[in-house]
């Protein structure tokens, strides 16, 4: 509800974040049922298109086929799958491990198959090679991913503006970046990345890290002063939470019930 009234095109529904709202790191360590019944829970607020996270598709080529099925039936109107061996990591940590082009390629070709219901569902194929391989290597990867049936591609961790120039000038479909803080890639803004040639811009921890941020604040504040009256300028007001969560519109809806029932 929050994000549609700002404006914004759609929901970015984060592995990392659904991760640590599990109380684990962003590792690989989600089912397919937690994160798709957590995407549900999301996308079912909005009229928004919900773009999902799930890593690396929570299995072989047969379960990346039931991961998109289940994800169409609960109405997610696209995913991104990677191309690292599981677990997984962070793609802005070093370290990472890679399938090969030939798995990811049949992965790939599985989710196309599982989305047969729904042509309209968007497959992105994200890519982690650009640390191991370079630049050239995630161009290579890309082009077969696109040739498998991707619709868009995101590579992860680009290292400053020349290379998402480069890669744009190399791959002619639409094009995801990843605005993550504190990563490898610089924060540019949305002029910027569009006039780079980006379709596709998501901010997956953004709000994530401004809750937990302002959690541990409050908890610091009612700790040293015994209450949280100071605190009540950085709250979002009662009636706010109510008008995002349609509590007056749920209220209305229950009165009339009670009076169509009434002798």
């Amino acid at each position: 509800m929050a994000i549609g009234r700002e404006g914004f095109d759609g929901v970015y529904i984060s592995g990392s974040v659904l991760s640590n709202d599990l109380g684990y790191p962003d590792v690989g360590l989600t089912s397919l049922t937690e994160v798709t019944q957590r995407g549900r829970q999301i996308s079912r607020t909005t009229a928004l298109p919900s773009l999902i996270d799930i890593d690396t598709g929570f299995g072989e080529p047969l379960n990346v086929v039931r991961s998109i099925q289940e994800l169409i039936e609960l109405g997610i109107s696209g995913c991104h799958l990677e191309d690292q061996v599981n677990p997984k990591r962070c793609g802005h940590l070093d370290g990472k491990q890679l399938v090969s082009k030939e798995e990811m390629a049949r992965k790939i070709r599985a989710a196309i198959l599982g989305r047969k219901s729904d042509e309209n569902f968007v497959l992105i194929a994200r890519t982690d090679s650009r640390a191991q391989e370079g630049l050239d290597g995630a161009i290579e990867r890309a082009k077969l991913y696109l040739g498998m049936g991707a619709d868009c591609i995101f590579i992860e961790a680009l290292e400053d503006e020349r290379e998402f120039e480069q890669f744009r000038s190399a791959i002619s479909a639409p094009l995801l970046a990843n605005m993550t803080e504190f990563g490898k890639s610089p924060l540019l803004n949305y002029r910027q990345l569009s006039n780079l040639g980006n379709n596709i811009v998501i901010y997956p921890v953004t709000m994530f890290r401004l809750a937990m941020k302002a959690s541990a604040d409050g908890l610091t504040e009612i700790k040293r002063h015994g209450t949280q009256e100071g605190l009540l300028g950085a709250m979002q007001k009662r009636h706010e939470l109510y008008s995002v969560s349609r509590y007056e519109e749920y209220d209305k809806l229950d009165q009339e019930i009670r009076r169509s029932t009434e002798p």
